[in-house]
């Protein structure tokens, strides 16, 4: 998995590409730690994501829970029809803000 990463005062926009499975959470899990402590906005592109797993959907969750925690937020953007049918059936629709 690809992670790109652009910061803009204080939104981040990370991007990424290819599978977020048990290979490759704890890298997107290490970049959220040392990444979103002095942001207020996160907002993850999913345009090239090709895959997710329960445990790229639990890194999604800490995610939203560390941002929330410091009054910021996190929205999800350009989500693929696969990836949409996972946030569906787990229910992460109804968790994140997805656009």
């Amino acid at each position: 998995m690809t992670i790109s990463k652009k910061l803009d005062g204080e939104n981040l926009m990370m991007a990424l590409e290819g599978r977020l499975d048990t290979t490759t959470a704890p890298q997107l899990e290490n970049e959220c730690k040392v990444c979103l402590y002095e942001v207020k906005e996160l907002i993850l592109d999913l345009e090239k994501l090709e895959y997710i797993s329960s445990a790229g959907l639990r890194v999604l969750l800490a995610a939203q829970k560390q941002m929330q925690k410091q009054g910021g937020g996190m929205v999800v953007k350009n989500v693929n029809e696969t990836i949409m049918e996972v946030f569906e059936v787990t229910g992460f629709v109804e968790i994140l803000t997805i656009e």
